[in-house]
């Protein structure tokens, strides 16, 4: 069974426990939710320094606004249904090419090319012409990556792709970034400040520091943009 969704009450108890320096299983554990529900929570409003649950809830509201239980997709008379195959053939080719799997990437493009932004299992079966077996991988892949996410509808789940789905995308760039110039940081150090490659791995570290930087600068400003949008 679906977990409930989180309240605004939630928000507020994992915002003070961040505060605190809890853990993100142990907040789990104290609001008997999987732990995957309270990174992607935080994660997705900001990181555990900058998550504030008044804002999370706003957030949240927007994207509860989306109505899941309409048909897959509502397709206008004008809208030319083979160019739309083409696009979507294109934008899933151009996202296999920076490393998702092509099963997941067909599945993320249907989800944020349709209409409501949300299709079932049996709905993305039919749509990308798979199995059950590779859509249930392709879905389990963008979750893990916090790309999409399950909602209940009635006794199926329904997978949901957020607007803010590429700034996501840009966060977790973000963070991986963070952890190599952490990383080369360290590297330095053994191999020495004053040799060649130590002298490499410091000018590295600098350099992503200050991408990391901007990327989160960048993000948060998105992120404000969508939820007045």
């Amino acid at each position: 069974m679906t977990a409930p969704r989180l309240t605004h009450d939630d928000r507020r108890y994992i915002a003070a426990r961040l505060a605190e320096g809890t853990g993100y299983a142990e907040i789990a554990r104290l609001l008997d939710r999987p732990t995957s529900t309270i990174s992607r929570e935080v994660n997705r409003n900001g990181g555990p320094g900058r998550y504030r649950a008044d804002q999370a809830q706003r957030a949240a509201a927007a994207r509860a606004r989306r109505q899941p239980g309409r048909p897959a997709e509502a397709t206008p008379a004008s809208r030319d249904p083979e160019a739309v195959r083409e696009f979507r053939e294109q934008l899933t080719g151009i996202i296999v090419h920076s490393g998702l799997p092509r099963a997941a990437a067909a599945a993320l493009v249907y989800l944020f090319t349709s209409d409501t932004g949300s299709m079932t299992a049996a709905e993305l079966t039919a749509q990308l012409r798979v199995s059950p077996a590779t859509v249930s991988k392709a879905v389990g892949d963008l979750e893990r990556q916090q790309l999409i996410r399950r909602e209940p509808d009635g006794r199926r789940d329904r997978y949901v792709v957020d607007d803010d789905v590429w700034v996501q995308a840009w966060l977790a760039s973000a963070r991986m970034n963070f952890m190599l110039a952490e990383a080369v940081r360290q590297g330095a150090s053994i191999l020495g400040d004053d040799t060649p490659p130590g002298n490499r791995l410091r000018n590295t570290g600098r350099f992503l520091e200050a991408v990391n930087q901007e990327m989160l600068q960048a993000a948060e400003r998105w992120r404000q943009v969508f939820e007045h949008s």
